[in-house]
């Protein structure tokens, strides 16, 4: 019993004391960002800010072009994600459920796709665009960030569509509905929670993004969040409220969207992991 006993408790303290590792970054930022200055400027820690401001929200929200930067974050990173999710569904049941020539060598490039990373073509993807002459647009942005997360969203997906029988399609078929019908009305539902789990992927990857954005929007109004918050430091010097009430005000659509999706992501991660 005592060899039980602890052969739980010493993997469960162990788990304690890497998750308050990873969660403590994150408490300390919102901490310092709803603490008053005089708290933050403190010898003295302040670990519950019990007199606590929304001061420093107010100034970053106030900053220039703020909103405009949030919508543009926010239009670029779910056009990227619901494209990536539609072309890797499609591809993923072409790949999962047909046979065709190629189709070996079409996994292998978005295997390599997935593995190679994206900073080393940063010079080429601003050549491309320049000679389009698109910089400091959002369209190529999309476009880039859809390409980004596409291999991922693919591989992912096709190991859930694998997962699916072939016989809930056939008998759907059997009783009446086309290809496409059966599809939509058997297959689809099934996959929602491998779609939830590359959604989230690709919002965390798209929303995050900033080596492209940097390069390719550089006029005040075209860039993103990531672009503002590295900026935001320079223009407010050493406000360190207002730094980490930006930096939680960027974090809160990602928080938000885990939470929500929490359970069905974790799920659709293993099932599109270890299938297919």
């Amino acid at each position: 019993m005592k060899r039980s006993l602890a052969g739980r408790i010493w993997p469960n303290a162990t788990a304690l004391v890497l998750a308050a590792g990873f969660v403590f970054p994150v408490y300390w930022m919102f901490n310092t960002a709803f603490k008053p200055t005089r708290d933050i400027i403190s010898e003295d820690p302040v670990w519950f800010p019990f007199h606590g401001t929304f001061a420093h929200f107010a100034t970053a929200v106030g900053a220039p072009h703020f909103w405009t930067l949030a919508g543009n974050s926010a239009v670029v990173t779910v056009l990227a994600v619901v494209l990536s999710l539609v072309i890797a569904l499609c591809g993923a049941f072409a790949l999962t459920r047909m046979r065709f020539r190629g189709r070996r060598g079409i996994l292998l490039t978005f295997m390599v796709a997935q593995m190679a990373p994206w900073e080393v073509m940063v010079i080429s993807v601003y050549l491309i665009v320049r000679d389009a002459d698109m910089l400091n647009s959002l369209l190529p942005l999309t476009f880039f960030y859809m390409l980004m997360v596409l291999p991922f969203t693919l591989l992912t997906l096709r190991g859930y569509v694998a997962a699916v029988p072939r016989e809930l399609e056939e008998s759907a078929m059997v009783d009446g509905c086309t290809r496409r019908q059966a599809f939509l009305k058997v297959v689809l539902p099934l996959l929602a929670p491998g779609l939830m789990a590359t959604s989230l992927f690709g919002f965390i990857t798209a929303w995050n993004e900033f080596p492209l954005v940097l390069v390719l929007n550089k006029e005040p109004d075209a860039g993103t969040l990531p672009l503002w918050l590295s900026q935001f430091q320079s223009q407010f010097g050493d406000d360190w409220g207002a730094t980490m009430a930006a930096a939680s005000l960027f974090a809160v659509p990602i928080l938000l969207l885990f939470l929500f999706l929490q359970r069905k992501a974790v799920g659709g991660l293993t099932s599109g992991a270890v299938k297919g």
